[in-house]
């Protein structure tokens, strides 16, 4: 077995935060000023990864079904298990095993290799990671990568990650294969996304030896210039940083120009500031809480209070029993029993019997319109007006 998701190393150059640090290439040595901090949703990720990697050995031959079986089981005792976890990661190791079989009959033969090392230190000083699975046969390597997460889709067009990923394979097995093409793709069972990429191996090459190397160099001895955008949501300084903040601050310093109302330009333009406004504002309040809170700091002009709270039961049970003696009827005291919410129900039944025995019973309304940026890939909704002019 490979060494546990949880417990693998990371290259201060890592191929997940490329695009950060290529970007911003000061921003991997000042990371090192704070502490690497886990979530829920990290924790679930790793969990999801793990159950892959059986599901994969299993499928490719590399272990027999009672070890898969008793290292799920061991899984599953994970209070972050779910049936619907591991119908998706089903579903993202279906997709893996139908890519090899498809390249396997393409070029007559393949190999596949799960959570493989990968080495990208010929571009990126000490820089490696792990890829889910690559898939190599004559002529083509295919780096696949699961994402749990539900959030954003990732493309896996011109996604840094992946291409550093292509390069340590590259730089491993260009010696044992010959190989012209790239293809990358991810996989986020979750939202039913896969995304594909293809691109030469010298297009791939032009990018490493033209871009990557050099400013990878500069991230490596932590010069260049801070640069702020939608790289810096996952950046450790996101809410200290200088840059950030001068970025965010320009807002309020917004020139507006005569006539007195805004453009339409204006308030698109608005809008998207406003977005990264609104989570800079959040990072710093909660890092501020946080010094606060659990370090001690006292923050010029504020401080540290006990905030409002709601009243709650001691012991929901004891309440029941001790109304039900004193003579009050249950109708009186207590709520009947409920269907649970849809997203919960779907993850205590299992994906699978929820669609089959409610896909009839289930029902999607139209979402309530809202503003996004025209990047956004949901098809343009018209006004009400506009529908009733085409009509006219």
């Amino acid at each position: 077995m490979t060494k546990a998701h949880a417990d693998r190393s990371h290259a201060l150059l890592s191929a997940s935060g490329s695009k950060r640090w290529l970007t911003c290439t000061p921003s991997a040595r000042l990371e090192e000023q704070f502490e690497e901090e886990t979530s829920a949703y990290a924790e679930e990720g790793t969990l999801a990864h793990e159950i892959s990697e059986v599901l994969l050995e299993y499928h490719t031959g590399q272990i027999a079904k009672a070890t898969r079986t008793r290292r799920l089981n061991k899984l599953k005792k994970n209070d972050l298990y779910s049936d619907a976890m591991l119908e998706y990661v089903t579903n993202y190791a279906d997709i893996v095993i139908e890519k090899f079989n498809e390249l396997a009959a393409e070029k007559g033969e393949a190999t596949i290799l799960l959570e493989q090392r990968l080495d990208y230190s010929k571009w990126v000083p000490e820089g490696f990671g792990t890829g889910d699975a690559l898939i190599i046969a004559d002529g083509v390597i295919e780096v696949i990568d699961l994402k749990y997460g539900k959030g954003v889709p990732v493309e896996a067009e011109e996604n840094t990650q992946m291409m550093l990923y292509a390069l340590g394979a590259i730089n491993q097995f260009e010696m044992l294969y010959d190989i012209e093409q790239i293809r990358m793709t991810i996989v986020q069972p979750r939202l039913d996304s896969v995304s594909s990429y293809e691109l030469s191996i010298e297009e791939l090459m032009t990018w490493a030896d033209e871009y990557v190397k050099q400013r990878a160099e500069m991230a490596w001895k932590g010069k260049g210039a801070f640069k702020a955008g939608e790289h810096c949501r996952f950046c450790r300084a996101k809410a200290t940083c200088a840059a950030r903040a001068e970025k965010n601050l320009e807002m309020a310093k917004y020139d507006f120009q005569k006539p007195e109302l805004l453009s339409k330009e204006d308030l698109g333009q608005i809008l998207l500031e406003a977005e990264e406004l609104k989570r800079w504002a959040k990072d710093v309040q909660d890092y501020a809480l946080a010094q606060a809170e659990h370090h001690g700091e006292k923050i010029p002009g504020w401080k540290l209070v006990e905030g409002r709270s709601n009243r709650k039961y001691a012991d929901r049970e004891t309440v029941r029993n001790t109304l039900l003696a004193e003579g009050f009827e249950p109708d009186q005291i207590l709520t009947p029993r409920e269907v649970l919410g849809v997203s919960a129900l779907e993850k205590s039944i299992g994906k699978k019997a929820f669609n089959e025995i409610l896909q009839d019973l289930i029902i999607k309304p139209a979402g309530k319109p809202t503003l996004v940026p025209e990047s956004d890939k949901r098809p343009e909704l018209n006004s009400t007006e506009s529908a009733i002019a085409d009509f006219q």
